[in-house]
């Protein structure tokens, strides 16, 4: 696979190709803003080569120029649901540790980490019961 792409945005990557919809609904997801006008600083790829990614091959493909503190993979979990929960991957703290995100919330992360206001395992520790973080 090529390396994925640098940018100062968080990546989001597409890894599942089956539900183009759901594919349009996170996007729209991702590019409106919260109720309070927060929005995620995001990267989108839609790319067939990096179909079927997991978490530990996007690391080995992450160059070393990429400095944002997360990646986020849209799987097949993230389609599958209306919640369109993310993959977020920690690049900083315990490297390769993951949190699904429910896409209307991943501005709550990216923003958070990015500012360096918080930390991945206070996430982590927010999740629901389904392992899935909804917001505070």
């Amino acid at each position: 696979m090529n390396q994925l792409p640098c940018t100062l945005e968080a990546l989001v990557v597409r890894t599942d190709f089956s539900a183009d919809g759901a594919w349009d609904a996170l996007r729209a997801a991702l590019l409106s803003p919260s109720r309070d006008g927060f929005l995620a600083n995001v990267a989108l790829v839609d790319d067939r080569r990096y179909e079927g990614l997991t978490p530990g091959q996007a690391l080995d493909l992450i160059p070393a120029e990429y400095q944002h503190p997360l990646l986020v993979l849209a799987d097949s979990a993230a389609v599958a649901s209306t919640e369109l929960p993310l993959l977020v991957v920690d690049l900083q703290g315990e490297r390769g540790r993951c949190v699904r995100v429910v896409a209307a919330e991943l501005w709550g992360i990216e923003n958070n980490l990015a500012g360096a206001n918080m930390d991945f395992e206070e996430f982590v520790g927010a999740v629901d019961d389904d392992g899935v973080f909804r917001g505070f």
